[in-house]
């Protein structure tokens, strides 16, 4: 099954992954803060991710790996 990591302590909650998903899977986390400050990215509903790999191309930092 397709899914995605996100290397939390490089995303900055830019939300660029959140809206390049055309599955409306990807938010950020509010319960949590990176150690830069920011609210990481995290894969909301797993069982529904295609594995596209859009949210890895748009993500200008590449914080995202994509696993299909």
């Amino acid at each position: 099954m397709a899914h995605i990591e996100v290397n939390e302590n490089l995303c900055k909650g830019c939300e660029m992954c959140v809206y390049a998903c055309p599955q409306k899977i990807i938010a950020l986390d509010k319960a949590k803060i990176n150690t830069k400050g920011y609210h990481p990215a995290t894969l909301v509903t797993p069982e529904k991710c295609v594995g596209c790999k859009a949210c890895a191309i748009m993500c200008p930092d590449v914080a995202i790996t994509v696993y299909r």
